[in-house]
């Protein structure tokens, strides 16, 4: 299920539902995007090659990214997903979802930077 389009399109992150999230805690979401940076980088790691757990690592990031507002890295962890599940175009998902985690890496620190 595709997530809902809160975000602008040529944004990675949607800023006011991460602002809902955490309540408005400007250093809460910063210590939240930090975490999920780090652990975006850590579950793509694991998932490089594919191995059997790389559809619970997806869902993972998948949960993750929704929490944060990153709906595109969201909606690219469930094409992996999905494409697991059937065998069909995996490496091409994978891709889809490095390039979606890379561009929000990249707001994220642009967010953090002081």
């Amino acid at each position: 299920m595709p997530s809902p389009p809160l975000a602008p399109i040529d944004s990675p992150l949607d800023l006011d539902h991460l602002s809902r999230m955490t309540l408005g805690d400007a250093d809460l979401e910063q210590e939240v995007l930090a975490m999920f940076a780090e652990q975006a980088v850590r579950l793509m790691a694991a998932m490089a090659a594919l191995p059997a757990e790389a559809g619970a690592l997806a869902h993972k990031l998948k949960g993750s990214a929704r929490g944060v507002g990153a709906f595109a890295v969201a909606d690219a962890a469930a094409s992996l997903e999905t494409a697991i599940l059937t065998g069909h175009n995996q490496r091409h998902a994978l891709a889809a979802l490095k390039e979606a985690v890379t561009e929000a890496r990249a707001a994220i620190e642009a967010i953090l930077k002081p």
